[in-house]
């Protein structure tokens, strides 16, 4: 049945996908708050689906750390749907994508359209410091938040944990409250194949971590802070 039911959920949600990309094609010349607006009515449009289809449940904790105003987002990625539930959990956010996604047709569009962020990993220091300043011409412009996956990568559920230096780059560079997020995402939508377990997925915004600490001090406190609280939620089972 699980196996049913996920092909189901994958076949509809690549065609919604698709069709719903192609529609929101004109919101690339409107403001950019109109295509924020049709990005969450598509991601909570996920959330029903994998509900409905796979038995699978949304849950947002910690929303009294979330953030309104300029900030740095770290959530732990474990599946691409971290990425889609961000639309429906944050005001304005915008994210930090390797280049090669932005192959993809009309999603590279769309991210540029919000002001994400593009860096090109094999650049190192180059790209750090590429990426460091146009965050900070979007953070002049408006109220953003940031979502950037201090692990560049996503990750199995349990795994080694690998931290990356962009992140302290730009919590350094920009002065702002960094956001992080625990999920277990992974055990219901792993990063490969296609099986959709039933249970609840749960993304939780954790005690913010202040601007002005030392780069060691910063990295330690995030990476604890998250791990602690990803093993948590694996360890209830959900």
């Amino acid at each position: 049945m699980i196996l049913i039911r996920s092909l189901v959920f994958t076949a509809i949600f690549y065609v919604w996908s698709v069709i719903y990309a192609i529609a929101m094609v004109p919101l690339l010349v409107a403001p950019r708050g109109w295509l924020l607006a049709a990005l969450r009515f598509w991601s909570l449009s996920v959330i029903v689906l994998l509900r409905v289809i796979c038995g699978i449940r949304v849950e947002i904790r910690g929303r009294e750390y979330a953030p309104t105003g300029d900030a740095l987002i770290a959530p732990k990625h474990q599946t691409m749907f971290d990425v889609f539930v961000q639309f429906s959990a944050l005001k304005g956010s915008l994210f930090v994508f390797k280049k090669e996604l932005m192959a993809i047709p009309i999603f590279g569009w769309i991210a540029l359209k919000l002001g994400s962020i593009v860096v090109d990993r094999a650049g190192q220091a180059t790209a750090l410091r590429d990426m460091v300043r146009r965050a900070q011409e979007q953070f002049r412009l408006e109220d953003r938040q940031l979502v950037i996956f201090p692990e560049g990568t996503r990750k199995a559920p349990g795994a080694a944990p690998d931290y990356k230096p962009g992140v302290a780059a730009l919590y350094r560079e920009l002065g702002v409250t960094v956001h992080p997020m625990a999920t277990n995402a992974g055990m219901h939508w792993p990063a490969h194949g296609f099986l959709r377990r039933p249970g609840v997925i749960v993304y939780e915004f954790l005690e913010p971590i202040p601007p002005g600490l030392k780069r060691g001090e910063f990295m330690r406190r995030l990476e604890d802070s998250i791990e602690t609280a990803c093993g948590r939620l694996l360890a209830e089972g959900l």
